[in-house]
């Protein structure tokens, strides 16, 4: 098991101010859900909502025999794939998210520029949500969580900083690889979870793999796009360094 603990920021101009503030927005989000739990359920999105332009009100029973809280939602109903997308199941939940946010998003960050960063994350975000209501557009099971959006950024981290250094932690020692073999880890482990649990779509509840990986694909999306559309490196620390030593082996 691979544990991210941080990546190599030494060269990062100034702080991600973005990255920091969506951040704050899930902790601030988190601690309203911990004062009001009916939002959770009222603001979380349901792919059957979705699907089928419905705001559920009353509890469903699935066929576990799981009765499933309804509450009535926002006006279009369609907000709750945004405000999902900033709520949480727990405290776990949530710090496991932040911290693969705080580690690898202020690279992505600096490499789109702010707002195309926040535009970006909100589109992973949305991608993952379509990626899970398309495979069980049936379910009443809500959807809720950071982790599409945040795989979206792993998806760009992985294609825009593949060489980049993480310290992780594998069983009890902590060691620096690069971020390719990290992220591929985490990459396979979704696509062999999600194998498994595709299956069950709408059946139970349990991690939306499907958000994860639909999330991540739009990430490498957007990297690859970005190479391809900014082909000059901005000013950063990194193209200093490059212009200093022409012999350091670029990204782009």
């Amino acid at each position: 098991m691979i544990f991210p603990l941080s990546d190599d920021d030494r060269h990062l101009l100034h702080p991600a101010w973005m990255t920091i503030s969506l951040v704050a927005l899930n902790i601030l989000v988190f601690l309203l859900q911990q004062l009001n739990p009916e939002l959770t359920y009222a603001w979380s999105v349901v792919p059957y909502e979705i699907s089928h332009n419905v705001d559920l009100v009353e509890p469903v029973v699935i066929d576990s025999g799981l009765e499933i809280p309804q509450l009535p939602g926002p006006t279009p109903i369609y907000l709750t794939l945004l405000s999902s997308m900033f709520m949480h199941g727990g405290w776990g939940h949530l710090g496991g998210n932040l911290l693969y946010l705080w580690i690898f998003g202020d690279n992505v960050e600096h490499r789109f520029g702010a707002l195309p960063f926040l535009a970006f994350y909100l589109l992973s975000g949305l991608a993952a949500s379509a990626a899970q209501i398309m495979l069980g557009p049936d379910s009443v099971i809500p959807n809720l969580g950071a982790s599409g959006a945040i795989s979206g950024v792993l998806g760009a981290y992985l294609v825009l900083f593949p060489r980049n250094r993480v310290n992780a932690l594998i069983f009890i020692r902590i060691v620096s690889v690069p971020a390719a073999v990290v992220l591929g880890f985490w990459i396979v482990f979704q696509l062999i979870s999600g194998s498994a649990s595709f299956s069950e779509i709408g059946k139970s509840g349990g991690v939306a793999y499907a958000a994860h990986i639909g999330g991540f694909v739009a990430g490498v999306l957007a990297g690859i796009a970005c190479r391809f559309i900014l082909r000059e490196e901005p000013d950063t620390t990194f193209r200093r360094i490059y212009e200093r030593q022409p012999k350091v082996k670029r990204y782009w």
